[in-house]
């Protein structure tokens, strides 16, 4: 099992949040910040991977992606060397990303970021439609004053486009031809789309397209899923909820979706799950079955590689990327020498912050998408999700340190502080009773409150699922035996901070908090609530949770929003 989150390991993860939050990244506006977290990368990569870098320093190739792209070659080891080879050259590959660039929405090329069994796992944009095409490669060919590096045959492209404009499909020959041959050349066969329209329509025009609606038809040779899942905007309602996936369901019947789910029989078989429910599955489970759905293609024994896309591919591609990541590093297959909280620092680095994910943007308008998916790894801890085949092993470890916000529902009123004062460190809006808990917690985000009349009266309405919360405590004496160093915390000075030091202290370091002991757990288990814990301590330390309302009325709103308020980490009118 891992060692304790270290205060430096904690430090550098705020700092990657608070550099992430303020603006979207761009390859050409880097500076001290960025090139630290970019070093920090290639070191993690490095402990366990030998690999080549491709270039684009100013975005040359595209603003979102990292300025130095990781093509990682094979495991350091010898014996994984020898078993698990990408037969990737970089210089090909460079060549072929600089031809096939224009086929994909703004630039956003197909890209290996997960090596697995010597198969490239690879994220994307969707393909790019008439009008963004043609657009730019004129933009390219008039400001590049009649010539480009990164696009050698623009003079040919401008001929082209007058037979586009006539019906003619040259031009998509040419640009889709490219991206093909990259494709072939990473050894992608199957690729998934999670588009929930066949193309993206804006002001009545198609903006962007797709290959499972390529009128000639040019992507048969490859597997095409068509994986529908909503888009970020969805993740408002979630939060809306107060961070509850569970019976949220995304409304199918709107007419901009068009795209139906389709999957070969074959990738279907073994999974034992009914495809054809998929409009009632609720967010949690819509995610963990397409989640096993990509386990069990980059499972399988052929040698293909994996393409995930969206739209945009800076929403819920790095969603499943990362997911994908974490969970396979939870089994030991990837990134075996890295601790938990590196784990983590790749992938919100690498996985988002550098492939363009607009945070600022999304918690601005409520859309936390990324705040999902690593509370999401709680759903996701079970064998199911192993892409092992050995029995699991059992860590008799204790967890990761880290304050997770069932640590504070947990504490008796009197750790808390007052349920009045809004400048009390853990104040909550809501007091204890049978009838608020009864109608107002929500499951997914608190398992247990403070009092045996509460708890009572809470197991009596809610019925357990095997998407709830991993952690169980029937008594508070249990928790105060778990619990033995825990103090009061002191009132905050100001509630309008948005940054305090008046965290829940134990121990020398800030993010430090007593340890747990789950005997029972399975190293994966173990592994993925200690990356989520880490998480949940930075983004509170650092970015915060925004409760729809803080009224009496709505118990878990007031609980999260107090929880906010209460440690410094934002001001009553605050959003992030």
């Amino acid at each position: 099992m891992a060692a304790p989150l270290g205060r430096s390991d904690g430090l550098a993860l705020n700092e990657l949040l608070e550099e992430f939050s303020r603006a979207q990244y761009r390859a050409k506006e880097s500076g001290p910040k960025v090139e630290k977290i970019e070093k920090r990368c290639l070191e993690l990569f490095g402990k366990d991977y030998c690999y080549s870098l491709i270039q684009n320093l100013n975005g040359e190739l595209c603003g979102h992606y990292p300025r130095q792209i990781v093509v990682l070659e094979y495991e350091s080891t010898e014996q994984e060397k020898d078993m698990f080879e990408s037969t990737v050259q970089v210089s090909r590959l460079q060549d072929l990303v600089n031809r096939s660039k224009m086929a994909r929405c703004r630039g956003r090329f197909v890209c290996p970021v997960i090596l697995f069994k010597g198969k490239h796992i690879c994220r994307s944009a969707t393909l790019a439609g008439w009008g963004e095409l043609y657009g730019r490669t004129g933009y390219n060919y008039i400001f590049s004053g009649g010539s480009d590096d990164a696009w050698a045959d623009t003079e040919e492209i401008a001929e082209d486009s007058a037979s586009v404009r006539n019906g003619d499909s040259q031009l998509f020959d040419k640009v889709r031809g490219h991206d093909i041959k990259l494709l072939r050349y990473l050894s992608v066969r199957y690729i998934c789309d999670l588009m929930v329209e066949n193309k993206k329509v804006k002001f009545g025009l198609n903006v962007t397209s797709s290959e499972k609606v390529d009128k000639a038809q040019r992507y048969a040779d490859f597997t095409l899923l068509s994986i529908p899942y909503p888009g970020c905007e969805f993740f408002k309602d979630y939060k809306d909820r107060d961070y509850s996936a569970e019976g949220l369901i995304f409304n199918w019947k709107q007419d901009y979706v068009d795209a139906p789910l389709s999957i070969p029989v074959s990738l279907t078989r073994s999974l034992n799950i009914d495809w054809g429910e998929y409009q009632c599955w609720d967010l949690v489970k819509q995610t963990q079955n397409y989640l096993k759905l990509l386990i069990h293609i980059v499972n399988s024994d052929d040698d293909s590689g994996l393409l995930v896309h969206c739209i945009s591919g800076w929403d819920r591609t790095p969603l499943f990327v990362s997911l994908l990541r974490l969970s396979l590093w939870a089994d030991g297959l990837i990134h075996s020498s890295l601790e938990p909280a590196e784990i983590l620092y790749l992938t919100v680095a690498y996985d988002w912050f550098f492939f363009g994910h607009m945070l600022a943007d999304r918690l601005s308008k409520g859309e936390e998408i990324f705040f999902f998916c690593f509370n999401f790894l709680k759903h996701i801890t079970s064998e199911e999700f192993s892409a092992c085949g050995r029995k699991a092993r059992k860590s008799s470890q204790p967890r990761e340190s880290g304050f997770m916000l069932e640590d504070f529902c947990a504490l008796k009123r009197k750790d808390r502080g007052s349920t009045t004062s809004l400048s009390s460190d853990f104040s909550l809006v809501a007091e204890d009773s049978p009838g608020v808990a009864a109608g107002s917690f929500n499951y997914e985000t608190v398992e247990q409150s403070a009092g045996a009349q509460t708890q009572a009266a809470w197991r009596k309405t809610c019925t357990s699922s095997p998407q709830t919360v991993l952690w169980s405590r029937p008594q508070q004496l249990e928790e105060r035996l778990l619990y033995p160093g825990v103090t009061e915390a002191k009132s905050s000075s100001s509630s309008s901070s948005n940054h305090s030091d008046n965290f829940l202290r134990v121990g020398s370091s800030p993010l430090e908090v007593p340890q747990r002991s789950l005997p029972g757990q399975t190293e994966r288990e173990s592994r993925l609530e200690a990356v989520r814990s880490i998480l949940l301590t930075a983004y509170s330390n650092t970015i915060g949770l925004k409760s729809v309302s803080s009224s009496p009325s709505g118990a878990i709103s007031g609980l999260l929003e107090q929880f906010a308020r209460g440690v410094g980490l934002r001001g009553a009118s605050a959003i992030v």
